[in-house]
């Protein structure tokens, strides 16, 4: 060491060590949420959830246990509604035509838009222009547009018995006999309402399919047609596995649609006639408004959602098995 860094040395203060380590600028000066400022920015996210969707559903989770009436304060019934909802027909009808809404609204609309989809992408789109696919796609989607209950009225006014639009062109073309009472008869009022779910529920399956096949790389339907393979052959070897996430997410939220239908149900049908037509949530909105049975109503919605529940989980779990599948092959 020389005589001049000794000098240095001797003449530079002494530094303290350090007692603590120093605040960054990620930290908080909560100490839980020290390095996640982020946090901070989730905090109304978190504030909504709980008054929205939590609050009520742990409300209506104890309403369940009660025997209320919506006048005076709820009495604690213990399981005195689900043992009376297990053994209620009604209830287990409703289920039984959520089946039916289920055909209408998961698997009808999603094999119909994914052959939509399929053709629109690949044929329509390819022979006439991108711009008449899209238009189509557009007119698919219009029933999604409007509000359910604005479209359940106006297929209402098409299925009028007396002058509907339906039963004037069947007697117009000679086939009076099979005019009916769609929405008025017990026999074909499920069948009607199914057709409509179907008509409404369409376009969303055609908007995600063409949505996905956009990320399809061309290059693949032409190698294919060079093969010489055909339409049906494309579809199943190229458009089916390369959209098949997508296939998972509408069937998830097809399938929740379908299990919590009300709108249509409310305008269509109420339910009737006969019970043909109810469903879990117009059950239970029937014992909460109409039967002032506030208590057992908050029960058919509770298990409806556990049901709903149930339903994601094995949603989830099924896509999460078909991946990890997908990615060991």
């Amino acid at each position: 060491m020389t005589l001049i860094e000794s000098r240095a040395d001797a003449t530079r203060p002494a530094v303290a060590p350090p007692t603590g380590r120093r605040r960054g600028r990620g930290d908080s000066l909560v100490p839980f949420l020290s390095g996640r400022s982020y946090w901070w920015y989730l905090l109304p996210g978190f504030a909504l959830l709980t008054l929205i969707i939590l609050v009520p559903l742990v409300w209506n989770i104890y309403l369940s246990f009660t025997d209320y009436r919506g006048i005076i304060a709820p009495q604690w019934s213990g399981l005195d509604n689900w043992v009376t909802l297990f053994h209620d027909e009604r209830f287990w009808l409703s289920f039984r035509n959520s089946v039916a809404m289920i055909l209408a609204m998961v698997i009808a609309p999603t094999v119909i838009g994914l052959l939509v989809a399929a053709a629109l992408f690949d044929v329509i789109g390819r022979k006439f222009g991108a711009k008449l696919a899209a238009f189509l796609r557009a007119t698919y989607y219009l029933p999604q547009i409007l509000p359910s209950v604005i479209a359940a009225i106006v297929i209402g006014w098409i299925l009028r018995p007396e002058n509907g639009a339906l039963n004037t062109i069947l007697q117009a073309v000679g086939l009076g006999q099979f005019a009916s009472n769609w929405l008025g008869a017990p026999d074909t009022a499920l069948v009607s309402l199914m057709v409509v779910l179907v008509w409404i529920q369409v376009g969303y399956p055609v908007v995600i399919f063409m949505a996905a096949l956009e990320r399809v790389d061309p290059e693949l339907y032409e190698a294919a047609e060079i093969d010489g393979a055909g339409w049906l052959r494309r579809f199943a070897a190229i458009t089916m596995p390369m959209i098949r996430p997508e296939m998972f997410v509408v069937a998830l939220t097809c399938t929740i649609a379908a299990l919590k239908v009300f709108g249509p149900v409310y305008a269509l049908t109420g339910g009737g006639p006969n019970f043909a037509t109810i469903v879990p949530s117009y059950y239970s909105y029937s014992q909460f408004f109409q039967n002032q049975q506030v208590g057992y109503g908050a029960t058919i919605a509770t298990a409806l959602t556990v049901v709903i529940m149930l339903v994601s989980i094995v949603f989830v779990w099924a896509q999460n098995r078909a991946e990890r599948k997908e990615r060991e092959r």
